[in-house]
């Protein structure tokens, strides 16, 4: 805990955040949480059925794990309040990813519905975790709005092609005070390594696990590819050279006493 990762006041030991769509099973979900110790999972509302057990999402998240209830299927501000207020009438917490996605094409978020969203459920007490197109004049009317922490897509969602939109998340990494969660597009551990490696704080997975041949296994392997990420960060990488660099000394030995 010298390097702690705090969201509104909360400590997490892990930096790895878990979606709960496109499993196979409810097993392997369970099994994916359990593998990768990750401690905040996100959950969306239509997934939750509390009449039927064995189809509840909840029954397969541990107790002492955060849920994060998202706002997938909003098409704006109005549906996503009302699905974040649904969700907490519902016992489901105040913590809620906010995702709002009017473009059926590409499933881009809607960064100025997503500010008017979280401006309305922030001045409720809602921890809000908002889903952006990395953007920096957005990220900063989040924050202003009351925003716990803003993440930026790495890429397409679903499309675990990594981090395509880099140089505008190290915008964010420079200019925004509060965490910033690298969501969608994150294919790979490789992939969730180098955000880490430049200063995110927290990477969020589900696509690439979920349909992963194994998805307990990769969702380790996403874990453990954090917290290395975050331990090279920490460790102050040194920078790229344009030339080459020898590791140990070429000279003082070959050249001398030539024969």
């Amino acid at each position: 805990m010298n390097d702690p990762f705090i969201i509104a006041g909360k400590t997490f030991k892990s930096r790895f955040l878990l979606g709960t769509g496109k499993f196979r099973n409810k097993k392997e979900l369970a099994d994916s949480i359990a593998s990768s110790e990750t401690e905040i999972v996100t959950v969306a509302l239509r997934r939750i059925d509390l009449d039927r057990h064995e189809d509840n999402v909840l029954e397969y998240v541990p107790k002492h794990v955060t849920l994060l209830t998202n706002t997938s299927g909003a098409r704006n501000a109005q549906e996503a309040v009302r699905l974040a207020r649904l969700a907490k009438a519902s016992g489901c917490g105040h913590w809620v990813k906010i995702e709002v996605i009017n473009d059926s094409k590409y499933l881009l978020p809607d960064n100025g519905e997503t500010v008017k969203a979280t401006e309305i459920l922030a001045a409720e007490g809602f921890v809000v975790l908002p889903y952006i197109s990395p953007d920096l004049y957005t990220a900063r009317a989040l924050v202003k709005a009351g925003a716990a922490t803003v993440m930026p897509l790495g890429s397409l969602i679903g499309s675990n092609q990594g981090l395509r939109t880099k140089g505008l998340i190290r915008v964010l990494i420079d200019e925004i005070d509060v965490p910033i969660i690298v969501d969608a597009g994150i294919g790979a551990p490789s992939q969730a390594a180098e955000a880490m490696e430049m200063g995110v704080d927290a990477v969020l997975a589900n696509t690439a696990v979920a349909t992963a041949a194994n998805p307990a296994q990769l969702a380790k392997a996403f874990a453990l590819a954090v917290a290395a990420g975050r331990s090279a960060y920490l460790s102050g990488l040194p920078a790229q050279c344009p030339t080459a660099s020898a590791s140990s000394p070429l000279t003082g030995f070959l050249y001398d006493n030539p024969q």
